[in-house]
């Protein structure tokens, strides 16, 4: 084997790699048990453990935040949690730069609106431009826009021009909307939370693993961003008052010490240890701080790590830093005592730490304005920021512009605080506190600091924010309950390692103990490497991404059986054990090389047009296939020669009682046979058209739209029953089918998923409380029998269904050109491509047939689509190994029949395509039974697939490509 050092030296350094990406996740999963038992069920006490550790370095001077970054996720699938895509409302954006009441315009923002909640793969910018110059052919954009933008632009801009400039500009909105957010859900304490930016401009995904408060939630994230300024106290102003506080929260806390040595019956307030005029009773304490989960145990300026009288002797608004763990005792006391300040006084945190590890934090004394004793001013009068270096291109500022209202009242403000500080504050955080240096008239301010480039361009979003309202919607939603998340865990698990026990009998059944030995080692090495790759990329492992490694594995046999099976063939014509070793890996490398790479594209092409599950199935997919290359054609090949090298394992067959019985040498005519075959499969089309026709598909809120919801019942339920409780309420919209057991069932429905409202989610909730109540356990709420629920809209609904339908094309079109290209021949192009689409249209049609009679639910959703191209890619193997057979015997017979040479190749890869057929079904039927119900639709299709796929290697893809090569020669001598 050349290159074999090479190989050697790159399997040592990737399992290196693999190890210490690994080991993050092995420490994580340590100090989450360790959190667990601390927490012992309470959410807010675990985060509060992890928290403190946070910043602490517990692993190879990784800090415990560093660690969980790098350790391998668990989806929502298997974790429990939400997920979120939220669209930004970008109408109003657009309203907002426009300032107009032209008619024109609104008409074409309404129908814009309309058009994009009904569905749409355009997007918002795109249908407004649409329809502003349908109603208004002549209309010029820029005689609306640049009034409001003169800077960008002009009465002469064209339409095209100011549409790119509002796409500018709801970029930008979105970039400010994604900060917002990430600054919320960093602060609801969300364990590992996923934030990114979609390929459309006004959409943002998001991802909470662990939430049990998905309403709390949904508001959270839907509510417009709270800019704001105002006033400061002077901290030496409020000394009076801070130091009667810690007087007081001295004597709470000593009484609270001293209750907690007493006995429970004593009473703290008959021994005189609390006024209780002003404080609470030990026991309505006791009720408070269970609630809180706050203990005083020390003075108020005692929590302070840096008091304002110990800061060098500085004035500003600032009362001093305080621990991330002690913040909550703060709030408390200041509470408590709020009555000893002016009814102005308002305390609030920064936003950012002040320490390189994270750990302490700013106190804020801020002055209400006015008798509302609010801000002195809010944000929506920011009309531009931009963060910039000054003229010595040193120093970074932050230049903002006003309206003209909020000019006038800036220059108010500023003019009296002249000296003082004034508070930028986000959703209550301050950003920033700049001090005023003059009046600052005509709305130009400049606000200048220590900022470094990224904290210059943070506060230039934080001021951008105020600048357009615009709201957001949740246009999707997943919200998995934890209990349904463990059980697809140990669903997952446990068809995970039956499969491998299933693979590694098989595998050994048919080559014996020691071939059956390496290609078992070869297996979880690839599974090994799968994981340590996924770690690497911090990849999110979910339940359909489990399927894809499993599947990769069955796959990886492929590539082992192709590789024994050549080196039988060599043996068979008498060659020694190591030369037909050398010639059985170099002639069947150009087979596995080419189905694993057309398989690649089937999953880069996923990848692309994916989304969630379907793209984490097809990256561990991708990382799968790579690994069982790796692992199959290189390191097995050196564990034999390591052997022979020591003069062991010389008298390997690769035969087995058992594969001796059950394969022989096969002598069958295919292309004969093939006519009946083509004949059968055009009746199954025949009547698959027709089932399209009047069964239909079972459309899944993927592709339409609408609401599912998993619930489960103490007892079993007839579907029909659970169906007709619900109809009085949601309408003939709704539909109940079981989901696993007979107490489970999903119901679906689109009713009112065009509505908005916050409120929208709860009603649909009673009501289906109100519908299944005969169902239900007595005392407990909808909300306890709902495991899980999902959300499409019907504008992500149309982008699905144009993104399955592009990429299955894609797929087809990218195959057909791999193999033309590959084997130099169209003959053979038009063959895949014609058994592929047979392939993909057997699935659809089998489940227009099923899908009311199986167990199980049979929907067109991303997961059906993606099933169809796993098939696909699947499939192609079996065509790539009959067809590099058929080029081999053309070079080494040339004087061979056309017909024989394809009848011959499709008879020596026969005993491959059985062998891996086998071992793929036995997989897929693990998974089925055991796999859970999330993939339980996928590998029935897969099923399907691979079965069809044999099918028409044999006797659609090969046939065709000897047709066309038939009448391609014909030609050739005619015109000789």
């Amino acid at each position: 084997m050349q290159n074999k050092g090479f190989i050697r030296v790159f399997s040592i350094i990737l399992t290196a790699i693999c190890l210490f990406y690994l080991s993050f996740t092995v420490v994580g999963r340590q100090y989450n048990k360790k959190a667990d038992q601390y927490a012992n069920g309470d959410l807010a006490l675990k985060n509060h453990y992890l928290d403190s550790l946070s910043t602490e370095k517990v692993y190879l001077n990784y800090t415990l935040n560093q660690v969980r970054e790098k350790e391998i996720g668990l989806g929502l699938d298997l974790k429990g949690g939400m997920n979120v895509i939220l669209e930004i409302n970008a109408a109003e954006v657009l309203a907002s730069l426009a300032n107009t009441d032209d008619p024109q315009f609104n008409q074409a923002l309404r129908e814009s609106v309309n058009q994009n909640r009904r569905g749409s793969s355009s997007d918002f910018i795109s249908l407004f431009q649409q329809n502003y110059e349908q109603i208004n052919p002549d209309g010029k954009l820029a005689n609306i826009y640049s009034i409001t933008m003169p800077d960008r632009v002009t009465p002469n801009s064209t339409n095209d021009q100011v549409i790119a400039v509002l796409r500018a500009e709801l970029s930008s909105v979105a970039d400010n909307s994604f900060n917002v957010l990430a600054t919320r859900i960093d602060r609801f304490g969300v364990v590992a939370p996923n934030i990114q930016r979609l390929d459309r401009a006004e959409r943002i995904l998001v991802e909470l693993p662990g939430i049990t408060e998905p309403e709390r939630v949904r508001n959270l994230l839907q509510g417009s961003a709270n800019l704001e300024f105002w006033k400061t106290y002077n901290v030496n102003e409020l000394g009076m008052y801070l130091n009667e506080l810690n007087s007081r929260s001295s004597e709470y806390a000593l009484a609270m010490r001293t209750s907690s040595m007493l006995e429970p019956t004593d009473s703290v307030a008959e021994e005189g240890l609390i006024e209780t005029e002003d404080s609470l009773a030990t026991e309505d304490f006791t009720e408070l701080e269970e609630e809180k989960k706050v203990i005083i145990d020390k003075s108020f300026i005692e929590y302070f790590n840096e008091p304002y009288f110990a800061m060098s002797g500085i004035g500003g608004p600032v009362l001093g830093t305080v621990s991330k763990l002690d913040t909550a005792s703060v709030n408390f006391l200041l509470q408590r005592y709020k009555t000893l300040f002016p009814a102005d006084v308002n305390f609030k945190w920064g936003f950012k730490a002040i320490d390189q590890h994270e750990t302490y934090f700013q106190l804020f004394a801020l002055k209400g304005d006015g008798s509302s004793r609010g801000p002195a001013l809010t944000g929506d009068v920011v009309t531009n920021a931009k963060a910039d270096q000054g003229q010595n291109g040193t120093a970074w500022e932050v230049s903002m512009t006003m309206n003209s209202a909020g000019a006038s009242r800036w220059a108010t403000i500023t003019g009296a605080e002249i000296g003082n500080s004034i508070a930028i504050v986000l959703d209550g955080y301050v950003y920033s506190a700049p001090r005023v240096n003059d009046r600052i008239e005509g709305g130009r301010s400049s606000i200048s600091g220590d900022f470094s480039s990224q904290e210059a361009q943070d506060l230039e979003n934080v001021l951008k924010s105020g600048k357009m309202q615009a709201g957001i919607r949740i246009v999707q939603e997943d919200v998995v309950g934890p209990s349904l998340g463990q059980e697809a865990i140990k669903d997952g698990f446990i068809s995970f390692i039956i499969a491998l026990v299933v693979l590694f009998i098989f595998t050994m059944m048919l080559y014996g103990f020691v071939p059956g030995t390496v290609i078992n080692v070869a297996l979880l090495l690839n599974f090994f490497f799968t994981l340590g790759i996924l770690a690497a990329f911090q990849a999110v492992l979910t339940l359909p991404g489990i399927a894809g490694m499993i599947l990769s594995l069955a796959m990886a046999v492929d590539a082992n059986v192709l590789i024994n099976e050549r080196i039988k063939e060599e043996l068979a014509t008498g060659k020694s054990l190591r030369r037909a070793l050398d010639d059985g890996y170099k002639n069947a490398f150009s087979a596995i090389f080419d189905s694993n790479l057309t398989t690649i594209i089937t999953g880069i092409i996923l990848v692309i047009f994916g989304v969630g599950a379907i793209r984490g199935f097809a990256v561990t997919l991708i990382i799968g296939i790579a690994a069982s290359f790796l692992t199959a054609v290189f390191i097995t090949r050196m564990f034999y020669e390591f052997q022979l090298s020591r003069g062991k394992w010389q008298n390997l067959t690769f035969q087995t009682h058992f594969s001796r019985a059950i394969y022989r040498e096969y002598a069958f005519d295919f292309l004969k046979n093939s006519k009946n075959v083509i004949i059968g499969i055009a009746i199954f089309v025949v009547v698959s058209i027709a089932s399209l026709f009047t069964l239909g598909l079972n459309s899944g809120i993927d592709f339409t739209g609408g609401r599912n919801y998993i619930v489960r019942f103490d007892q079993p339920v007839n579907t029909q029953d659970v169906e007709d409780a619900l109809v009085p309420y949601f309408g003939e919209s709704v539909r109940v089918i079981t989901i696993g057991s007979s107490n489970q069932v999903r119901v679906s429905t689109n009713y009112m998923i065009e509505e908005d409202g916050t409120n929208v989610e709860e009603e649909l909730r009673d009501l289906l409380g109100q519908g299944m109540a005969e169902f239900m356990t007595p005392g407990m709420s909808i909300d306890d029998h709902i495991m899980s629920s999902q959300k499409v809209g019907p504008s992500i609904a149309e982008d699905m269904l144009n993104n399955a339908f592009l990429s299955l094309l894609i797929a087809l079109i990218c195959m057909g050109l791999y193999i033309m290209f590959r084997f130099n021949n169209w003959g053979f192009s038009m063959g895949t491509v014609a058994a592929l689409a047979i392939d993909a249209f057997s699935v659809i049609g089998l489940y227009s047939l099923l899908w009311r009679v199986m167990p199980f639910s049979m929907e067109m959703d991303q997961t059906f689509v993606a099933a169809i191209l796993t098939i696909v890619g699947y499939s192609i193997n079996d065509k790539v190994v009959v067809f590099d057979r058929v080029r081999e015997y053309m070079t080494l017979y040339p004087k061979r029949g056309l017909r024989e040479l394809f009848n011959d190749s499709m008879n020596a890869t026969l005993a491959r395509t059985i062998n891996t057929g086998l071992s793929t079904i036995l997989v897929i039927i693990v998974i089925l039974l055991l796999g859970g119900d999330a993939v339980r639709s996928f590998v029935f299709a897969m099923l399907i697939g691979v079965v069809v796929g044999t099918i028409t290697s044999l006797f659609i893809a090969a046939p065709v490509a000897y047709k066309i090569m038939l009448k391609k020669n014909k030609k050739e001598i005619v015109a000789a």
